[in-house]
C-alpha cells in the first residue's frame, strides 16, 4: 500500500501557512505596519452596538485632520468584503471606517422595519467619525456595494435634514442614485413610475455611479411600451443622463457619456458627477482592481488625498493572496488535526481496523445504476433549488433569526432526503443482489463510537476555528477569497449556527454515506477518478444553474432565471467551492476511518458556522 504525507506533516505545513496568511495579510492591509488598524464596537444614538473597522494613517493627527471615508458591505455580507477599498484609501492618507450593518457580522441585529434608519448604521459610523480629533469633518464621503450603496442614499436623506450636513461626497457601488422627487424611492428602478420629475436629491454633494453593464439587479428603467432598459444601456437612458446633468432634464441633443467627470457651480461649489460602466457581474464589484481604481479616482477628485497615488497602484490582491491561503490551510489544519486524533489513545477506536476495499469499475446494468443515481441527484439538487426560497421568507423571524440559512438548510435538508431513497431504491433494487454488504461499508459503528464520533467531530472544529480566532486576535485577519470567509464571530452566532445545524447534518450525512458507502469504486481503474468525480457531482447541477443564467445573461441582457431574485444565483458562488470540498474532506476521513459520519459532522459543524457568521441576522 502505498505511503501518503504523514498527517503531522499536513499539520505542520497548515500552521506554516496559516501564519503566513495571517502575517502577510495584516502587512498589506497596515501598510507595512504604518496604519493604524482598530476593530471597534460603538454603542450609537440609535441604541445598537455597530461594529467597524477603523484605519487610521500617520497623516491624520489633531494637527493635520485628514478626510474621511465610511464603507459599507451589501446584503448578506460583512465588514472585511471591504477590503479592496478600505486598504487603498487609508494608504493615501484618508481615515476609513468599514462598517458591519446592523444585522451583519458583529454589529447588532434590528428589525426589518428599522432597516432605514441612520442608515443601517452608516450615518450612524457618518457622526461618529465627525467627532474624531483627527477627521476634517468639511470632508467626508461615504461609499457602499448594493445595498451598502442603498443605505449611503438613506444616509443622505438624513444628512440633507441636518443645518450642517456632514456628507460631502457619495460613491454609489452596484446601486442606483435618487433621481425624482418622489420621497418613496422604489427598490428596483423599473418598477418606478413612467413621467417621474427629476431632481438633484444629492445637492451640492459630489456623487459617482458605478454600474457594470452586467448587474444582475439594477441599472434598469420602464420602457414606455412595456418591459424594462437592460443594465448595458443604462448610460443611454433618462435616469442616467438627468443624473450626469445634477437632477435636470436629460439632455438628448448632446448625451454624457459614461467614465467622464462633469461638473457644475452649485452655491459657488465646483460639485462633480461620473457614472464608471465596467464589464462586471453584481458581485465582481467587490473583487475587481478596474471597481477599485474607480472609487480611487472619484475620491482623490472629490476628496483629495493627502497621500495620492495612480489608482492603478493597487495593493490589495496581495491581501486577497494571502487571505485566501488562509482558506487552504484551515482545509488542512481540520483533516490533518482529524488523523493526528485518530492516532490518540481516545480516539484510536474509530480506525479502521483493515485496508478499505474499493469495488470494480461498475459492469453492465451497474453502469447505469452508478451513474443514472448521480446525474437523477444532480438534477434534483438544481431543479429543488428555487422551491424553498418562498418557504423560508415566510417562516417567523424569531424562531430562525436568519431566513437566507433557512433557506439553504430546508434545500439541503431535502437534497440529504431525496439521496436517502436514492440509496434505498439502488440498494434493494440493484445492490442487494450483487451481495453488497452495508456492515462492510462502515454504515454500523456501534453506539460507543457513534458518541466518540460527535465528541471528535465537535473538538477538530471547535480547534479549527480557534486558528481563525488567533488571526482575529493578533493580526486582524481572517480566511476568506471573494464570495468565501471563515471569520471570527459573537459567541451569538454558536446559538444560531445550533438552531440550522440538524440541516445540514441530514444533507451531510446523506451526502457522505451516498459517497463513501454507495458509490466508491474505481473507476476507469483509478480511484482518483472517482473522488474526482464525486466532488464533480456534488456541485453539477448547480453549477449548470449558474451556467444557464449567466451565459443568458451575458448573451441577451436578461438573466434566464428570474421567479425570483437573482440573488439566488449568487448565493451558489461559494457553493461551488464548498460542497466539492466538502465531498473531498468526507473521502479522505472515510478512508482513515470506514466511517462516514466523521466527515458529516465536520462539515456540518464548520458549514453551518460558517454560513451563520457571513449573513443578515433579524430579530422580530
Amino acid at each position: 500500500m502505498k505511503k501518503g504525507i504523514r498527517p503531522i506533516t499536513t499539520f505542520i505545513i497548515s500552521i506554516i501557512l496559516a501564519l503566513i496568511s495571517m502575517i502577510g495579510a495584516n502587512i498589506i492591509q497596515t501598510n507595512g505596519g504604518k496604519i493604524k488598524y482598530k476593530d471597534i464596537r460603538v454603542e450609537t444614538p440609535s441604541g445598537n452596538l455597530l461594529s467597524a473597522l477603523l484605519l487610521i494613517p500617520p497623516n491624520a493627527t489633531k494637527d493635520n485632520k485628514a478626510p474621511a471615508i465610511i464603507t459599507s458591505h451589501g446584503w448578506y455580507n460583512n465588514r472585511e468584503m471591504q477590503d479592496l477599498n478600505y486598504v487603498e484609501y487609508a494608504r493615501r492618507g484618508y481615515v476609513v471606517m468599514a462598517i458591519d450593518m446592523y444585522g451583519h457580522g458583529n454589529s447588532d441585529p434590528v428589525k426589518p422595519s428599522e432597516w432605514q434608519a441612520n442608515g443601517t448604521g452608516m450615518y450612524d459610523a457618518v457622526n461618529f467619525v465627525s467627532n474624531l480629533p483627527y477627521v476634517n469633518k468639511e470632508q467626508i464621503g461615504v461609499t457602499g456595494h448594493s445595498n451598502g450603496a442603498r443605505a449611503a442614499n438613506w444616509s443622505v436623506k438624513i444628512d440633507n435634514e441636518r443645518t450642517d450636513p456632514l456628507i460631502s461626497a457619495v460613491f454609489l457601488v452596484a446601486n442606483e442614485p435618487m433621481y425624482s422627487s418622489n420621497p418613496q424611492e422604489p427598490i428596483y428602478w423599473a418598477n418606478m413610475p413612467e413621467n417621474i420629475e427629476y431632481k438633484n436629491n444629492y445637492g451640492k454633494r459630489d456623487v459617482g455611479v458605478l454600474a457594470g453593464i452586467w448587474d444582475e439587479f439594477f441599472f434598469r428603467s420602464k420602457l414606455p411600451g412595456g418591459g424594462h432598459t437592460y443594465p448595458k444601456d443604462y448610460i443611454d437612458t433618462p435616469n442616467a443622463q438627468s443624473f450626469l446633468n445634477f437632477g435636470g432634464n436629460p439632455d438628448i441633443i448632446y448625451p454624457r457619456r459614461s467614465n467622464v467627470f462633469f461638473d457644475k457651480i452649485i452655491d459657488g461649489k465646483i460639485v462633480n458627477r461620473i457614472i464608471y460602466t465596467p464589464m462586471e457581474i453584481h458581485p465582481l464589484n467587490h473583487f475587481s482592481m478596474q471597481s477599485a481604481g474607480a472609487g480611487i479616482q472619484f475620491f482623490q477628485k472629490t476628496l483629495p488625498a493627502p497621500k495620492p497615488l495612480p489608482p492603478t497602484n493597487q495593493i490589495w490582491p496581495l491581501k486577497a493572496f494571502f487571505n485566501a491561503i488562509g482558506l487552504v490551510a484551515f482545509v488542512m489544519f481540520l483533516v490533518s488535526l482529524t488523523l493526528l486524533f485518530l492516532s490518540t489513545k481516545a480516539f484510536e477506536s474509530l480506525k479502521a481496523g483493515d485496508e478499505l476495499k474499493i469495488g470494480d469499475d461498475p459492469e453492465g446494468n451497474g453502469i447505469l445504476w452508478f451513474w443514472g443515481i448521480l446525474f437523477i441527484g444532480a438534477i434534483y439538487s438544481g431543479v429543488s433549488y428555487y422551491y424553498f426560497y418562498p418557504l423560508a421568507m415566510k417562516i417567523v423571524i424569531p424562531y430562525f433569526p436568519q431566513q437566507a440559512t433557512l433557506f439553504i438548510g430546508l434545500w439541503s435538508a431535502s437534497c440529504g432526503i431525496f439521496t436517502l431513497i436514492l440509496m434505498l431504491i439502488n440498494y434493494f433494487f440493484n445492490l442487494r443482489y450483487e451481495f453488497f454488504n452495508l456492515k462492510d461499508t462502515g454504515l454500523y459503528i456501534g453506539f460507543k463510537n457513534f458518541l466518540k464520533t460527535i465528541i471528535l467531530a465537535v473538538t477538530v472544529c471547535f480547534f479549527s476555528f480557534g486558528l481563525v480566532f488567533l488571526a482575529d486576535y493578533f493580526f486582524k485577519t481572517d480566511f476568506r477569497l471573494w464570495v468565501i470567509a471563515i471569520k471570527a464571530f459573537q459567541p451569538d452566532k454558536i446559538a444560531i449556527a445550533g438552531i440550522y445545524l440538524p440541516f445540514f447534518l441530514i444533507y451531510f450525512v446523506m451526502n457522505s454515506i451516498a459517497i463513501n458507502c454507495f458509490s466508491y469504486v474505481r473507476l476507469l481503474q483509478k480511484e482518483w477518478v472517482n473522488t474526482f468525480v464525486m466532488a464533480l457531482f456534488n456541485m453539477f447541477g448547480l453549477l449548470v444553474i449558474v451556467v444557464i443564467q449567466y451565459y443568458t445573461f451575458i448573451k441577451t441582457g436578461e438573466t434566464f432565471f428570474t421567479t425570483y431574485s437573482n440573488i439566488l444565483e449568487i448565493w451558489l458562488f461559494p457553493m461551488l467551492v464548498i460542497l466539492p470540498v466538502a465531498a473531498l474532506i468526507s473521502r479522505k476521513l472515510y478512508k482513515a476511518t470506514r466511517n462516514p459520519y466523521l466527515g458529516a459532522f465536520i462539515n456540518a459543524i464548520a458549514i453551518a458556522l460558517i454560513i451563520c457568521s457571513n449573513t443578515l441576522t433579524q430579530i422580530n
